[in-house]
């Protein structure tokens, strides 16, 4: 595969879009981001009636993951990519015809809920494209019931030097350390941040609660 082509597939991975964005969306959905994914929802506790909020939903894979967790809960998913709103909403279509989901279009840096109205929210591997993180993790935690949590899931944990290599093949990304996510977290009015490194992926693992 060429520079070129490789260049052009990846970049979808802040906003999929047309053919490589569908391309992306699938791919998101399996492999090692379900793994991922799965070892990033061990570290909360989930019981089966919350409300989530999924923030940056992509293909809906975690959104349906959620639903499970959760039988009795409803759960929102949001994602500013019209092809991963679709997407999304096609792997959750029976819980959407149920009322337990709800899937839309929009932004990070808008998110159009009231305040307190989530148990919990999520972000899987889309903090790295977030405008303003600071503001938008205010905004999560305004959508936030008191004592609810926000958990973040990363596939790097920004310390080995690959994030080097993916900040410049995609446009806008940046892979946050630890310490950079505990501090816009604490700025933006949380507390009790807990962080945990898987030591063979690098993946990370940010919680932290309203």
């Amino acid at each position: 595969m060429s520079n070129r082509l490789f260049s052009k597939i990846f970049s979808n991975a802040r906003k999929p879009e047309g053919f490589f964005g569908r391309m992306m969306v699938n791919g998101m959905n399996g492999g090692s981001h379900a793994r991922m994914a799965q070892w990033g929802l061990s570290f909360v506790n989930i019981n089966e009636n919350v409300s989530v909020l999924d923030v940056g939903c992509g293909g809906g894979a975690n959104v349906a993951r959620l639903l499970e967790l959760a039988p009795k809960g409803r759960v929102e998913g949001i994602d500013y990519s019209p092809v991963s709103v679709k997407k999304s909403k096609a792997v959750n279509a029976k819980a959407i015809a149920a009322g337990r989901c709800r899937i839309q279009e929009g932004s990070a840096a808008a998110l159009p809920y009231a305040d307190g109205e989530f148990d919990l929210v999520t972000a899987f591997e889309t903090v790295y494209f977030w405008p303003g993180i600071e503001e938008c993790f205010r905004g999560v935690r305004r959508t936030l019931k008191e004592g609810g949590r926000f958990l973040i899931v990363n596939e790097d944990d920004g310390l080995t030097g690959n994030n080097e290599k993916w900040e410049k093949m995609i446009d806008g990304m940046h892979t946050y350390t630890p310490d950079e996510l505990r501090n816009y977290l604490t700025a933006a009015g949380f507390h009790d941040i807990d962080v945990h490194i898987n030591d063979q992926h690098h993946w990370l693992c940010v919680t932290a609660i309203r």
